[in-house]
């Protein structure tokens, strides 16, 4: 066997590799990387989550939550008596008390208000990707994003080259997209943290040295919740680029437009600030939003 056959067929090898794992990424991430991204409120009524949170007051998390009011109370009441004693200035007890009130009553409503601030994130993102489908005739998804995807890189069944412009920009895609499902499936276990938090946070409200906990909540619940409204919208503009598949700038274009929903949420962090949800991320992020 001569070394041009001993070439072709390593070359043919690595080929039919990459096309198998390629295959298997269109045929599964896609669809997963969809229920990952486009969150709603279902992602609160799975078989175990109200069994953490609690049903009521008396159960979970919020049974937790309530008992920290009681917490609250001893602290105000050893300030106020110190403050007979030391030059202190402290809140009058009837501010106090009904600012107290109104914070136990927002916490045992998280769930209700964290399920309202979901369904508007989702809501946005919804009308943007109905948008696309009254313009285009399409899913405005990640599923549909293979379709459009592989006849502009001229995969079809195997006649993928992975030592062609095509084959790389295809490999780099399918990287990035995998990179995507790692990233949005933790931002799908934090917004679910988050939520598990919000009694806490909202109880914090109480006291201003501990205020700056709800404040960092809130704008990191919003910042994960605004990325799926920003990847709808890069979704909608990918899907209007005029593809061809003998265009060399619109399989670039695309792989921008990939590169930048990979980006997507470091972008809205970095305009509403936030955390980040790239794997092995330190928690020096978070540290920082603390002490601004």
């Amino acid at each position: 066997m001569d070394s041009s056959n001993i070439s072709s067929t390593i070359s043919n090898a690595i080929n039919y590799m990459f096309n198998n794992i390629f295959s298997s990424i269109d045929n599964t991430l896609y669809s997963v990387l969809d229920d990952f991204t486009f969150i709603n409120c279902d992602i609160l009524y799975d078989d175990y989550f109200f069994d953490i949170f609690g049903y009521n007051f008396k159960e979970g998390i919020l049974l937790v939550a309530n008992a920290l009011i009681f917490g609250y109370l001893l602290y105000y009441s050893f300030k106020l008596l110190l403050s007979h004693l030391c030059i202190i200035e402290v809140e009058r007890p009837f501010q106090f008390i009904f600012k107290l009130i109104i914070c136990a009553v927002c916490m045992n409503a998280s769930i209700f208000i964290c399920e309202e601030i979901i369904y508007l994130a989702s809501l946005f993102s919804s009308i943007i990707r109905e948008l696309g489908v009254g313009i285009y005739e399409t899913e405005i998804c990640f599923s549909s994003l293979i379709t459009k995807l592989n006849p502009v890189l001229n995969i079809n069944g195997n006649s993928l080259d992975i030592f062609s412009i095509d084959g790389i920009i295809k490999s780099l895609i399918s990287i990035g997209l995998l990179n995507l499902v790692i990233a949005y499936s933790i931002r799908f276990v934090l917004v679910k943290i988050f939520v598990l938090i919000s009694p806490f946070c909202f109880l914090s409200l109480c006291n201003k040295s501990s205020s700056i906990l709800f404040k960092v909540w809130l704008k990191s619940f919003i910042s994960l919740l605004l990325v799926q409204v920003f990847v709808s919208l890069i979704l909608l503009l990918v899907f209007g680029l005029n593809m061809k598949s003998n265009n060399l700038m619109a399989k670039f274009t695309l792989f921008a437009a990939i590169s930048i929903l990979i980006k997507a949420n470091n972008y809205v962090r970095e305009l509403l600030g936030g955390i980040s949800t790239e794997a092995g991320i330190s928690i020096s992020n978070l540290k920082s939003s603390l002490l601004k």
